[in-house]
């Protein structure tokens, strides 16, 4: 089954990953094998992990994942979907002053 996964790095970083065989892959993270981020960064540590229904959706949200804040991801490692919630709206409350966006409520004069 495909798994999306948010690993700890030595560093303190968050690496985001996807795979079909998670504990395999965890394996080659552990051993520097899997290359790349990771193998710099040694020991890592599994904080989060997700089956999801497709390799797809794994891939996807591993893409969605990488973009997000480490605030972000730390509320989903604790299973914390408010504060998710929180984050997200918050960050469109920034980007909505940021770029001066109006909706229909706030455009219209009555």
């Amino acid at each position: 089954m495909p798994y999306i996964y948010i690993l700890k790095c030595r560093d303190n970083s968050y690496y985001v990953g996807s795979t079909i065989d998670l504990a395999h892959r965890l394996a080659q993270h552990q051993a520097g094998t899997y290359g790349g981020y990771t193998s710099k960064r040694l020991p890592v540590t599994l904080l989060w992990s997700q089956e999801v229904p497709t390799d797809n959706d794994a891939f996807l949200l591993e893409r969605k994942f990488k973009g997000w804040s480490r605030l972000k991801k730390e509320a989903l490692i604790r299973s914390d979907l408010q504060e998710v919630h929180q984050i997200v709206h918050d960050e469109w409350m920034k980007e909505k002053e940021v770029n001066g966006y109006k909706g229909e409520s706030e455009s219209s004069s009555s």
